[in-house]
């Protein structure tokens, strides 16, 4: 069978996804109005102009989270401007780069809440390497992955991912980032069963993960860390201190005095605008949404997050080339855990950890990054192989090298 007469599936045809990029716009200008809506101060002074434009740019939080908005379309084009094989040829690269980045800010980084993770820029501008080390390590291991059906039958290549894997989530858990941790685990788990490794060897290293926790647990009891006060919190609630169930029980019971519709937009004397809930901006502004615009609002927060997950996986199983396939599989359960967890841990049934909730939060570098996540899935389908035949040539391609010294590529 050649080119010409190889049967395309339409799902899986060359195309710009705008479903995708409407749907993570619909989140991202949702996110602006919950963080102003969760930080407008109420200062008693009459604005000229009383629009919701006016007060989010009278809102600190509201305006910054605006102009990243303003500048994400930037990592999109970027992510979309050359061929994703461009970014597979040099992962190593970018894999590398993140590395250096999660070492130098463990040394040179401001510390918030216990967290060593951020860079200091200008004006308050904060840079978290983190966020960027996720899409540098889902483009490593999505070339690692790809490079033949089973890409783990010995010893070596399982040290070989087990060296990739480990690296990043060492530096993360010094920097103090637990919950980002958890986020690369979860990616790695769905990019390893997608990639054809054995059943027996991912629920192996799931447990030999699993089991690792329980020294560090132990650790952060003997020290009195805060962090296993959280954990307390959740499983025992009537063990832990006042301080450890605080940001949990006032974030349910926000949530739950929003009712239906809401108490309402902009209405002082709310849990948000008091304060009541910690961090309502960032890692907790689902309780935000929940007091103010009640389950209406978070049932859409909900069902647009379920729009992306369910294009997402639609895209991924209809992309032949297992690179890029993986790259979106990990870039899925990047969002979907990210929400599940955000979201569980805001109504109480997740312990509660630094996670925030994609294009909602307040953060530039969680924002631009996953803006460029979706950009680089939008330029796979931009340039993905439209038949399976045409993966396979590809990757024979890819895969060939020069046979001796001065001898060219050509193509």
């Amino acid at each position: 069978m050649n080119r010409n007469t190889a049967v395309v599936n339409r799902k899986a045809r060359q195309h710009f996804d705008i479903p995708l990029l409407l749907i993570t716009y619909a989140l991202a200008a949702f996110g602006v109005l919950a963080i102003t809506v969760a930080t407008y101060s109420y200062t008693g002074e009459t604005l000229p102009v009383d629009t919701l434009l006016a007060r989010i740019t009278s809102s600190y939080y509201g305006k910054r989270q605006g102009l990243f908005l303003l500048v994400s379309p930037i990592a999109i084009a970027g992510m979309m401007a050359i061929s994703y094989r461009f970014f597979q040829k040099f992962s190593d690269i970018l894999y590398l780069a993140s590395l250096a980045l999660l070492a130098m800010v463990l040394v040179t980084g401001s510390t918030t809440s216990g967290v060593t993770g951020w860079f200091s820029l200008f004006s308050g501008y904060m840079l978290q390497p983190s966020e960027f080390a996720k899409l540098a390590a889902i483009l490593h291991l999505a070339k690692f992955f790809s490079r033949k059906e089973n890409p783990v039958q010995n010893f070596r290549e399982f040290a070989t991912m087990a060296v990739l894997m480990g690296l990043p989530v060492i530096l993360i858990f010094a920097q103090g980032e637990l919950g980002t941790v958890m986020v690369f685990i979860a990616i790695y788990g769905a990019m390893m069963i997608m990639s054809g490794i054995s059943l027996k060897l991912v629920l192996g290293i799931v447990g030999a993960g699993a089991a690792a926790i329980v020294p560090v647990v132990l650790y952060w009891r003997a020290t009195g860390s805060y962090r296993y006060d959280r954990l307390l919190g959740f499983f025992n609630p009537e063990m832990a201190s006042s301080d450890s169930i605080y940001q949990a029980t006032n974030s349910k019971t926000a949530i739950g005095n929003g009712g239906l519709h809401g108490v309402g937009l902009f209405k002082d004397g709310t849990y948000s605008a008091l304060n009541y809930v910690p961090q309502d901006h960032t890692d907790f502004i689902f309780s935000s949404i929940g007091e103010t615009m009640g389950f209406i609002g978070c049932s859409i927060v909900m069902v647009l997050y379920l729009l992306m997950i369910y294009r997402l996986l639609s895209l991924a199983i209809n992309t032949y080339d297992k690179f890029a396939r993986l790259v979106i599989v990990g870039f899925t359960m990047m969002i979907f855990f990210h929400a599940f967890y955000n979201i569980g841990m805001t109504i109480g049934v997740m312990p509660v950890m630094g996670i925030p909730l994609p294009f909602l939060s307040y953060g530039g570098s969680n924002l631009i990054a996953n803006m460029g996540g979706v950009g680089l899935v939008l330029n796979i389908t931009l340039r993905k192989p439209q038949t399976r035949m045409n993966a396979a040539d590809e990757a024979v391609l890819l895969s060939k090298r020069p046979t001796r010294r001065g001898a060219r590529h050509i193509g």
